[in-house]
């Protein structure tokens, strides 16, 4: 850190942590709740697309929360010992996120801090210019004398040299003036860029206080999930193991994408809906405007028709002359079109998923297990890949999209979904940490999680999928391998 980098905590102050997207508890509840946004956003001066972007958002959130109580709850009396470690997992999984947006903030302050510096460096080096300047300007000063106007002009020397030694003096007095003015805007610049510096290094500090916390609470919390997994995982494995129980965790996340699927699905057909009707309107203003500058132009045609021929001064009917010297009409202006909502926030839907067929690569590296359609171990079959990764490697979004489910769920521990648009799903499970919300829009390639063991799964790696409208593809005919 430079000399003016110096940590210097605020008593009380605290950065503010994203929280957990939290929505309506019943689906009946979305419409009020995104009313509420739509109203909150208009009188925080939102405009009107961005307010009912914000509400769909809002509505959108409160189906998927919906959903996510309704599947913990609708086997909540069946017991399973993996449940045990859930509240634990998902403390790691948020305060991981939290160290992940902590370090996502750290880094922005380092470079903002970091082109403070040079932005001093640079200052420095032009104000010691602008002194070096300042110094042969009086030095060249010192050397001729400093006679003022009326001393030259009572020694009666030649006018013409009078004349040029005037102009002289005014300009080094002028010269003068300037490079006191630079150097002094110059000083106070270095004085602001110094503060500023300061305030981004009070900043960074506090940010790094709080991942010291961070990592604190995710250290005893990763010891208390270790303790309850040795008290458990004899019988979390001999669950696993029993006919039935696969099968049961497949039919849960099939019902899960299958609910998912028809509420991605309405809210596209909305906002197809809503640009159709945008399309609409923008036609009937075009052509409202087109019927317009015809009537105009008629109505001039009849005019002009009822106004007497009259003889100009040069010969031609007056009507003539002046429709001469008339410049043309100007074209009706064309009225922007108006953006649909999808607009304002780069969906899934705006990306041709089923192109990447063949050319997607998987989301993160190690060894494939298993095979779409082949036996599974316990029961069943495999509906996608089980990936065997190291605990803690990044998992990337396969493609662009956006996040429509972050939650625990039995048998797949931390699970997040991925709507890539078109009713096409990418399904991520087993993880240690989900670093990404629902609502959230993610870039192909952006880390979204990292890789664990989560929900009793006794080795680490990535259970990854894929659907198209609810029924599983193959993952291995979509990702390339090289």
């Amino acid at each position: 850190m430079s000399a003016f980098q110096a940590p210097r905590r605020r008593a009380d102050k605290r950065l503010t942590l994203p929280l957990v997207l939290i929505a309506a508890s019943c689906i009946i509840a979305a419409p009020a709740m995104a009313a509420d946004a739509k109203q909150k956003a208009k009188t925080s001066g939102a405009s009107p697309e961005i307010a009912e972007k914000q509400a769909d958002l809002g509505e959108l959130r409160a189906r998927i929360d919906t959903l996510r109580k309704d599947l913990n709850t609708s086997e909540g009396n069946k017991a399973d010992a993996a449940d045990r470690l859930r509240d634990s997992e998902q403390k790691i999984s948020r305060l991981q996120r939290e160290l992940y947006e902590l370090g996502e903030q750290r880094n922005q302050l380092q470079r903002k801090l970091t082109n403070l510096e040079e932005q001093s460096k640079t200052l420095g080096s032009t104000l010691t210019t602008q002194q070096e300047q300042l110094e042969k300007l009086l030095y060249r000063q010192y050397l001729r004398g400093s006679p003022d106007s009326l001393r030259l002009m009572l020694n009666g020397d030649d006018p013409n040299q009078l004349a040029r030694d005037l102009r002289y003096l005014s300009a080094i007095a002028q010269t003068r003036a300037e490079l006191m003015g630079q150097i002094s805007a110059s000083l106070e610049q270095k004085k602001t860029l110094a503060a500023a510096a300061r305030d981004k290094a009070d900043e960074l500090a506090e940010v790094e206080e709080q991942q010291r916390q961070r990592h604190g609470e995710l250290s005893k919390q990763r010891e208390e999930r270790k303790a309850i997994y040795a008290q458990v995982s004899d019988k979390v494995n001999a669950q696993r193991k029993e006919i039935g129980n696969l099968q049961q965790d497949e039919k849960r996340l099939t019902q899960l994408i299958d609910r998912l699927t028809r509420i991605l699905a309405a809210q596209a057909e909305k906002e197809a809906q809503a640009a159709r009707a945008a399309k609409a309107a923008e036609t009937a203003r075009n052509a409202e405007a087109a019927r317009r500058a015809e009537m105009a132009k008629r109505q001039e045609r009849e005019r002009e028709k009822e106004t007497p021929r009259e003889k100009s001064p040069t010969g031609k009917p007056a009507a003539e002359e002046t429709e001469a010297r008339r410049p043309p009409p100007a074209e009706p202006a064309k009225t922007k079109p108006a953006e649909p909502e999808t607009q304002h926030e780069p969906v899934a839907a705006n990306v041709n998923f089923a192109r990447l067929q063949g050319i997607l690569r998987l989301p993160v590296k190690g060894n494939v297990s298993g095979r779409l359609g082949t036996p599974r171990e316990g029961g069943g079959t495999w509906r996608g890949v089980f990936i065997r990764a190291s605990n803690g490697s990044e998992v990337k979004a396969i493609a662009g999209g956006r996040i429509v489910f972050a939650e625990w769920m039995r048998g797949f521990g931390n699970l997040l979904i991925i709507d890539h648009g078109d009713a096409y799903l990418s399904i991520y499970g087993n993880n240690d940490s989900l670093l990404k919300q629902v609502g959230q829009t993610v870039k192909g390639g952006e880390t979204i999680a990292t890789v664990g063991n989560s929900g009793g799964n006794p080795e680490s790696g990535l259970y990854f999928e894929l659907r198209h409208q609810g029924q599983p593809i193959d993952p291995m005919k979509w990702a390339s391998l090289k």
